[in-house]
């Protein structure tokens, strides 16, 4: 009996110290939470020459939107996710149908206006087409009539765009988001103020020159004459036997002596 409670004592007191022992030890620190692996970095704005590039069968527009700047301008304006743009965009086959020339023929500064008037300042869907207000704004000019008028009409699903010069047909859509949209047309689109040569406006009307009178000469008055006398002396008339005359009278009587005396023999 005795052991008994010596044995339950001794357990007991070997529990209490592993007790002591466990409470006086630092508790473990929590795990931090795994961190998540990055994902991929979002996309930046829509790249129009890498859009075009993808697609294929567009190298001169693609020329043309890098050496004028263009294709940079419009990737940084589209980093504003508030600006919006539609691009109609000509095929290779498209400029290859133009006169010979016709590019080479502009400046550095109309090519670039050449490029813009492809671009329209707002994302249109096909759709909205059907309901736009002509001439429509592009990134060219404004759409004051003569400047860079672009008209555009939707008739079902095909839409006809009109220059002025040109009369093309959106044949597809290339790409498009809710910032940017490409539009295939099936033609370059050529502007009046580039290729039509502008007609010089009128001068003026001028006021007509007021009419110069020339003052009438005075009369003079003509000085009287003296008066001459009209009593007239009778001149005689004093007749002269002219030579002639007296030629007359002897040449009538000469033929009659000769007839006389020719009688005068037969007698």
């Amino acid at each position: 009996m005795a052991k008994q409670a010596l044995f339950s004592l001794s357990l007991l007191l070997v529990l209490l110290f592993h007790s002591t022992t466990t409470l006086g030890q630092p508790a473990p620190a929590p795990k931090l939470p795994a961190v998540a692996p990055a994902g991929p970095a979002p996309p930046g704005p829509p790249d129009v020459t890498k859009i075009l590039q993808k697609i294929g069968g567009f190298t001169i527009l693609i020329r043309l939107l890098k050496s004028t700047g263009v294709s940079d301008q419009l990737r940084g304006q589209l980093n504003d996710s508030n600006i919006r743009f539609t691009l109609f965009a000509a095929n290779d086959n498209a400029f290859a149908s133009l006169k010979a020339g016709t590019l080479n023929s502009l400046n550095n500064e109309e090519k670039v206006r050449l490029v813009q008037f492809h671009i329209l300042p707002t994302y249109y869907t096909l759709q909205n087409f059907q309901t736009v207000s002509n001439p429509l704004r592009t990134q060219a000019g404004d759409n004051k009539p003569g400047d860079y008028p672009l008209n555009v009409t939707s008739m079902g699903n095909q839409v006809n765009i009109s220059t002025g010069l040109v009369n093309a047909t959106v044949s597809g859509t290339l790409y498009s988001n809710f910032q940017l949209a490409i539009y295939q047309v099936d033609k370059v689109l050529l502007p009046l103020d580039l290729f039509v040569s502008k007609v010089p406006s009128p001068a003026p009307a001028l006021a007509p020159a007021p009419a110069i009178i020339k003052p009438k000469p005075k009369k003079t008055p003509i000085a009287a004459s003296p008066k001459t006398s009209t009593t007239t002396t009778a001149t005689p008339t004093v007749v002269v036997n002219s030579g002639a005359e007296s030629l007359a009278t002897h040449g009538i009587l000469v033929p009659i002596g000769v007839a006389v005396f020719i009688a005068a023999l037969f007698l």
